[in-house]
Formats: C-alpha cells, structure tokens, sequence
C-alpha cells in the first residue's frame, strides 16, 4: 500500500485526494496546514491524519509520497524538506515561479534519492496523447504555425480572495504563470524546445494586482515552426483553452479534452474513429471557475508516478519537464519588460 501526503489543503488539494481515493493500492496517510483547523476539516473529508507540524508529518514511517498544494511561490520549501525526509515529491504547476527555484528543487531531490515529479494532468487526456503520437509521426509534414490560446475569466474577487494571488513573489505572474501554464507545457511537449520570442503583457480589467491579467507572445522553435500564445483571465464569460498545430500535411485543434479537428493529407481509418468519436468536453475545464475541472486526469498522472516507482523506470513528467514552462513563460516576461526579442539558451 503506497502512503500519500498532502502539503496545503486549498481547493487543489481536494482533487489530489480523490484521484488518490480512487487508485488501486494507495491511501491517503496525512495532510498538512498551517491552519489546525482546515487541516482537521480536509483530514474529516478526505481521510489521514492531520498535521499543523511539517517535520511531524514528513516523520510518519507510513508515508512515501507526498503532493504540494501550496501557493506556486512556496513550493520549494515543503518540497525540499519532503525530500530530505526520503519522502517522493509531486509538485502542483508550476514547479516553482523561478527556474533558479526551479533547480534547487531538482537537485536536491536528486541528491536525497527521491523521485520528483511536476503535476500536469492535461498530458493525460486520450485526446493530447493522439496528438503527441501525430507529431511524433510526422503526420502534420512541416509543421508552421502552433498555437496556444487560453482565454478565460477570473474575477476581482477571485484575486482578492487570497493575498498571494496576483503577487510575483507567491503567483509568480498572472495569467500566464497561473492559468496558461498548462497549455504552455503542452505547447513544449508538442513542439520541442523554443529558440526565440518576442512578447507583450498588461493589465486590462483588474485591481490591486501586481502581474498581467494579458500576455501575447510570437514564439520561434527550434525546429524552424512558428507559434503563438495568447493568455489572459479578462475575457467574459471565459472560453475553454485550445492547442493548435498547422502543418503541410495536416491541421489539429485540441479545445480542452477534444479534438475538434483531426485532418490529415493522408488519412487512415483510425482517423475515421477519432473524427466520430469527437464528444463534447467532460468539463469546463477552468474557463470561468478554477474548480470546474475533474480529476481522473490527476489520478492517471498519480498512476504513472506509482508505476514508475514500483518499475524503477522514469515518470512522465519529471522535475526537468516541469521547469521548461517555467523557463519559457519567465523569458515572455523579461521580452515583455524590457521590449526586447529574447532567445533562449539550449540546456
């Protein structure tokens, strides 16, 4: 029986718990709070015992993994101190707000001899993993534009509800950093590494915060493929996000779980499958409410690190995977600052 710990008891840390109820051979063992009483109340729902202590938590001999739900901003601290506990560290996007925080993470996780990994469920859907197989294919031929569009809406409330959000220090950046990252690590995942970009940012509809609520950014691969993100959290009521890959063999939309277009200049049967077996979206995926989304893509994700584990093989999306959104979205920001095309450096 794999033991499971949870680090932070916010909403997030609702759908850890049940994708971790709903998996074969796991439990949850404990949770963590600074706040006795939330944690009490998580532990009341979800199960496991409830600590107010860290280093009381990370000693319980029945615990092998635990997940970081904190702010983005206060994900190194917890996550070093789980792995210098021997403890397995899964960490909620983005790894950290910093690629310097990024690496600290990574290398002591790799000195401690654990197993790190950054949560990003939407690699997990069928629907992404068709389109990774396509590319990887060369399906698409010469790929030349890929894009990302993540349009969504947040209220001011949203912001006002906890005094980390919309701070650099604790969100890391608005928009982008918060809500686009996961559309950001598709893009990466799809299409490899980025060589140059240039980008623009602002602050169009909300108050009181210190990062963008907008962000545009015209992106060069390394490949020679063009792309684009556009984010932002000021666009009533809130649309669901899209990856879109245009090549001169083909032309795919990816609109949260679906594939709304699945063309392809030499089509196969499959292709045929796929194009009938387009559904609707299982969930609103964020759009309008950060809590609309579901969490069996957590919990396949929460799998494959098991399996990983038990198989001593790697897990998708590793400490290394995670800081690449990290690196990209803190370059759009440096363009944005300075006004200046930024390339990025080859690791």
């Amino acid at each position: 029986m794999t033991g499971w710990g949870i680090i932070g008891c916010g909403m997030i840390a609702k759908f850890h718990a049940k994708a971790i109820a709903d998996m074969k051979g796991s439990r949850l063992v404990a949770c963590y709070s600074r706040d006795p009483e939330k944690g009490a109340e998580f532990a009341k729902t979800f199960g496991g015992k409830a600590y107010s202590n860290l280093s009381a938590m990370l000693a319980d001999p029945d615990l092998d993994i635990v997940t970081i739900c904190t702010p983005s901003g206060a994900h190194l601290e917890p996550g070093v101190a789980a792995a210098r506990a021997g403890k397995h560290v899964l960490v909620e996007k983005p790894l950290e707000v910093t690629t310097a925080r990024c690496d600290k993470l990574i290398e002591t996780c790799d000195k401690a001899g654990v197993r790190l990994g950054t949560i990003f469920p939407s690699r997990f859907h069928r629907s992404a993993q068709l389109l990774k197989g396509a590319v990887d294919a060369n399906r698409f031929g010469s790929i030349a534009l890929a894009a990302a569009y993540v349009k969504w809406f947040r209220t001011q409330q949203y912001y006002d509800s906890g005094k980390w959000r919309g701070t650099w220090k604790l969100d890391g950046g608005g928009a982008l950093m918060n809500q686009a990252i996961h559309s950001v690590d598709l893009l990466l995942w799809l299409m490899g590494p980025v060589k140059s970009l240039s980008a623009m940012t602002a602050l169009r509809a909300h108050e009181r915060i210190e990062v963008e609520d907008a962000a545009t950014s015209v992106l060069e691969f390394e490949s020679g493929a063009l792309g684009s993100i556009e984010a932002t959290t000021a666009a009533y009521p809130g649309a669901l996000k899209r990856v879109e890959i245009a090549g001169s063999a083909g032309y795919a939309i990816l609109e949260e779980e679906a594939l709304i277009k699945w063309d392809f200049a030499k089509a196969t049967k499959a292709d045929a499958k796929i194009q009938e077996g387009m559904k609707l979206n299982t969930t609103g995926g964020g759009a309008s409410d950060p809590a609309a989304i579901g969490h069996k893509a957590h919990q396949a994700l929460f799998e494959d690190f098991v399996k990983s584990l038990k198989k001593g093989t790697p897990n998708l999306i590793d400490g290394m995977e995670g800081r690449k959104s990290v690196e990209l979205i803190t370059a759009i920001y440096r363009s944005a600052k300075t006004g200046k095309r930024v390339t990025l450096a080859k690791l």
